[in-house]
Parts: structure tokens; sequence; C-alpha cells
């Protein structure tokens, strides 16, 4: 073959190369016992390289997939994944952790592990909140599953502040609809914070809200209500100061009368 055939193959053939180099896997991982190849996983970890650390976690599987090395190396991995904000790793794996082994001693780990790569993740009350939804509903799942432990201590501390973001976030959308004469979308809001968030720090506001929403409708008796449950929890905060003045500038006060949706509702 000419040499000058040759040169104008080159190219193609760096080309080649190059697209081969880039499709090309990692290393494969010798066997090796269990325990090994578990404790190499554990040093990597420890080392401070969690990507590596995830791969020989999931070697241990892999390679010993009915040891009881194998089932700890799942949870390790996803904590592998977890240290570095692979949320999307970690969480499939926690999943099938759950799902096959429920009656494991690490199961309480794996769902507090679960909620946190929710928790983690949620975003501002302007963003949407699934993250914050599946956050509360794994929260929730360790209080009931592991009451009286420090999973479940950690996480009712956790799930007042999401909530609080919940609410945060039904009292952003309630305030938009307000500010365009939606009153009753936005009544829709409000109530939904008194009575699913009652422990937030957004009801006194929420209250406040349906007294200026309902007194735009004309509906003076769920005014007064919303008033009266208002200054029976909340007496001396300034929400209350401005619903008063609201009820006092249409000759109201505030006043509960039986059939209110809010009777009960504290």
């Amino acid at each position: 073959m000419h040499s000058r055939y040759l040169w104008r193959l080159l190219p193609a053939f760096a080309c080649a190369a190059m697209i081969a180099a880039c499709s090309s896997h990692e290393p494969d991982i010798a066997d090796q016992p269990a325990e090994q190849l578990y404790n190499s996983a554990m040093d990597t970890l420890e080392g401070g390289e969690p990507h590596a650390a995830a791969r020989l976690f999931d070697e241990v599987e892999r390679q010993h997939p009915y040891s009881q090395w194998a089932t700890q190396a799942q949870i390790m991995s996803a904590y592998s994944h977890y240290v570095v904000d692979e949320y999307d790793d970690a969480l499939p794996i926690l999943e099938s952790f759950i799902e096959l082994h429920p009656g494991n001693r690490s199961a309480a780990y794996a769902y507090y592990l679960r909620s946190l790569c929710y928790y983690e993740q949620i975003a501002d009350v302007t963003r949407d909140q699934g993250n914050t939804e599946q956050a509360l509903r794994a929260l929730s799942d360790v209080v009931a599953r592991f009451p009286n432990t420090d999973y479940a201590r950690d996480a009712a501390l956790k799930l007042d502040l999401v909530r609080d973001h919940l609410a945060g976030k039904e009292m952003e959308i309630g305030r938009y609809y307000l500010t365009r004469d939606q009153f009753l979308a936005a009544i829709n809001r409000f109530r939904t914070v008194v009575e699913k968030y009652q422990t937030t720090t957004h009801v006194p506001e929420a209250l406040e809200r349906l007294v200026e929403a309902y007194l735009s409708l004309g509906v003076t008796e769920e005014a007064q209500a919303a008033g009266a449950v208002l200054g029976y929890n909340y007496p001396g905060s300034q929400w209350y100061e401005d619903a008063y003045k609201l009820l006092k500038a249409k000759n109201l006060k505030p006043e509960q009368k039986e059939g209110s949706w809010l009777n009960g509702t504290f």
C-alpha cells in the first residue's frame, strides 16, 4: 500500500481509536471473597472516593448475590451516592432494598436515608413541590414504622419543616389569587393551610387572608368566624389586629356561629 494512501487513512484510524476509547468500560473487578471486597469498598469510601466505593459495593452484590455482605453492600452503595448528592442513583437502590428486605436490621436506616434523599431536594416555594410531597410521605413512613428510634425523632423534626414549607407554597398561591380578585380560588388555598397545616407558622396569616377574601365576596359570617378563630388562638398578633380592622370597617366583629366550617378546626 502506498504511503500516500496510508496517510489519508490516518485521520480515520485516529477517529475510530477515539470512539473506541470513549465507549470502553472501566476495567472489570476481579472476583474476590465477599468480605474482602466489601472491606475494600469501605476503605475506598472512607478514603474519600464515594464513586469508586459505590462501584465496589455494587460488585459485592454482583459477585456474591446471596451473601449477607451483598445485602449490606446495597445500603452502602446507596449511601455512597447520597454523600455526593446523587439522589437519583441512591433512590432506586433504596426502593429495591426496602422491597426485598423489609425485615432486615438495616431497614430502618434504608427508610430514613430514602427520606433524606427527598428532603434534601426540597425546592424554594416558588418552584414545584413534588420532592417536598415525597419527603412528607417518606418521613411519615419512618415515624410510623420505627417509633422510639433516633431516625423517627429526627424525621419528626424534619416533618415540621416540610409541613411549614408546603403551607408556605399554599400561601404563595393563595396570595397570587387574592391580588387578582380570584377570591374562591384564594379561599381554597387558605383553607387548606388552616385545615391541613394547623401547627405551622402560616396559620395566622391564612386566617386573616380568609377574612379579606370572605369580606370581598360579601360572605360576612365566614369572615367573622375566621376573625374569631384568629382572635382566640392568636390574640396579640398583627394578623388579628388587621383582621379586626377589616371587620370593624364593615360594622362587623369577630364572631363564630354554629355551622361554620371553622367549628372544630382548632
